[in-house]
């Protein structure tokens, strides 16, 4: 495995710790969260090279991130309808996460050969007789 994969690996499982321990106070998105980080953590360990398991951690990292930027700014219908102070361990955990989210980024691999709509879009340069 890479070093890459196992920082992932890694994000993924302290987040999953994390959000564990707080399912007591936040109830059923805590639930989820964990359960998957969870599955993220099983895939990318029974997968190690499989770039479906490293965009799964990508998507999940990002929506965690995502949420959590919505729950301190506006709010979330039917979980957190105001927005929640912002406190240390919530920045620690999304600065993991963040590191997580850009290792799996990072891994991902890219498409080969030339982008279509970069091909369609790109000029030529004009000649001048």
């Amino acid at each position: 495995m890479s070093l890459g994969r196992d920082v992932v690996i890694l994000a993924c499982a302290i987040s999953a710790g994390i959000h564990a321990a707080l399912v007591p106070g936040h109830g059923p998105p805590f639930v989820a969260a964990t359960g998957l980080l969870a599955g993220t953590v099983l895939l990318l360990t029974l997968r190690p090279v499989s770039a479906p398991a490293l965009a799964a951690a990508a998507t999940v990292l990002a929506g965690l991130l995502g949420s959590y930027a919505l729950a301190v700014t506006t709010g979330l219908p039917l979980v957190h309808p105001r927005p929640e102070p912002i406190d240390g361990l919530a920045l620690a955990t999304k600065a993991i996460e963040a590191v997580g989210l850009a290792a799996a980024l990072v891994l991902l691999p890219r498409p080969k050969g030339r982008l279509t709509w970069i091909a369609h879009t790109r000029r030529e340069p004009s000649r001048s007789a």
